[in-house]
């Protein structure tokens, strides 16, 4: 069974998804997500906490994943209320599982790139969230990582079926 794919350009979309779906695991890509790419430290810090903050009032979430393949770490990992907060850096995605050995199911991944989050996800058995917010001056690397994994979506994901369109964010059809 290959995992599900959703497309959302909103983070409010995500965490109202992320509700409906009775998550108890969410995995979130660090860049640009949570932080932009090669910012500063407190920017990092402040994308972290906020993001713990709205995960905390997601009534069915037990634990969230920060992961990145960059070896940024912010200076200290905030609590989540009533969850577990883990931070992955040099993550290694899509290649090593280990580290989300364990989690509670049912988890998703948040992420942008098709080719590490989207395999991250289908390799849990989780589903994508592909968080594709209108950005501008985005890096060359993601850039064309973007473009790979829009070759390989139809590798990754099944095709919508007639009830289900995977541009359609709330995966009502």
């Amino acid at each position: 069974m290959r995992s599900r794919y959703e497309r959302h350009a909103e983070l409010d979309d995500v965490l109202d998804r992320a509700r409906k779906l009775s998550l108890r695991t969410m995995i979130f890509d660090v860049e640009p997500l949570v932080s932009w790419w090669d910012n500063r430290q407190e920017s990092l810090d402040f994308g972290v906490a906020m993001i713990v903050g709205k995960v905390s009032a997601l009534p069915t979430v037990r634990t969230l994943v920060f992961a990145t393949n960059s070896a940024r770490r912010p200076s200290a990992t905030p609590a989540g209320s009533g969850i577990r907060v883990i931070y992955l850096a040099s993550a290694g995605k899509p290649l090593r599982t280990s580290p989300y050995r364990g989690l509670p199911g049912p988890g998703a991944v948040v992420g942008d790139q098709v080719v590490t989050d989207g395999l991250l996800a289908s390799r849990l058995g989780y589903t994508f969230l592909h968080y594709q917010p209108r950005l501008d001056g985005v890096p060359l690397g993601p850039r064309l990582m973007h473009h790979l994994g829009r070759l390989a979506l139809p590798l990754v994901f099944s095709r919508p079926g007639k009830d289900q369109d995977a541009s359609d964010p709330s995966g009502a059809g």
